[in-house]
């Protein structure tokens, strides 16, 4: 009773702390930013920050975290593998479209693409994400997977999502402090220098401790062995695949 318990705290902060990440992103580039367009402007990069962290982290680590739910375990499990499934896919397309709103404002202002260690990690976190998805759906979804393979991949997997989630929070926070340094430089525009803390600069450092906060929540929730989802069959640590689902 008290696993469950402490599980429910954790998962109630990671829901909070979610919810205080999207909010703190979007009023960030509403208040400061001048909001949003899709039209190859300033306006449209401000996308970018809001579709990484709703997509690649928030949405990323609720979803990664819905076999731990208690209440599901006693539960079919098919149709929290399509939930999870379809989270994570929605998480993709975010991430997807982040990307597209950068790459096109870089391309309309002659603005090289990937030369920061920032664009590197990013890059990087959604092809690993992408694999991840397709070869999830190849393993645990399709009635064709074998079950070798099914059994070879779920560890592989398990360690993968915690690895992408890790990648995404470095993704995310050293975007937001490559940001706040172009902007907040002091000389155009009547804003303050970012070593004099101004409130932007603040909003947005305190939007890195909240994704740090979620995405240590997140592999807290996934990396304690008590919340689990338990197997039916202790003998086969696989998932059944989409159709031949037994319990």
């Amino acid at each position: 009773m008290r696993s469950v318990l402490s599980f429910y705290l954790c998962y109630v902060l990671c829901l909070c702390l979610g919810l205080a990440c999207v909010v703190c992103v979007c009023f960030w580039n509403t208040q400061w930013r001048g909001g949003f367009a899709w039209d190859g402007s300033a306006k449209q990069f401000n996308w970018h920050p809001v579709l990484m962290v709703t997509g690649l982290v928030v949405l990323y680590g609720n979803g990664a975290v819905l076999y731990r739910v208690p209440l599901t375990w006693g539960q079919n499990k098919l149709p929290w593998k399509l939930l999870h499934a379809g989270v994570m896919l929605l998480a993709l397309v975010l991430s997807v479209l982040g990307l597209c709103a950068v790459f096109d404002f870089h391309n309309a202002t002659h603005t090289p693409n990937l030369y920061s260690l920032h664009s590197w990690i990013g890059i990087c976190t959604v092809a690993l994400f992408t694999m991840q998805w397709v070869l999830g759906l190849a393993g645990f979804l399709l009635p064709c997977s074998p079950v070798s393979f099914r059994q070879l991949l779920k560890p592989v997997h398990v360690w993968m999502g915690a690895s992408i989630l890790s990648l995404s929070t470095v993704s995310c926070i050293s975007g937001i402090n490559e940001k706040l340094f172009f902007v907040l430089k002091g000389i155009a525009g009547g804003t303050q220098p970012y070593n004099l803390l101004p409130p932007e600069a603040l909003l947005g450092n305190a939007l890195g401790v909240l994704i740090v906060a979620f995405g240590l929540i997140v592999l807290k929730i996934l990396s304690n062995p008590r919340w689990q989802r338990p197997e039916p069959n202790t003998e086969d640590v696989s998932y059944s695949p989409l159709l031949q689902e037994d319990n």
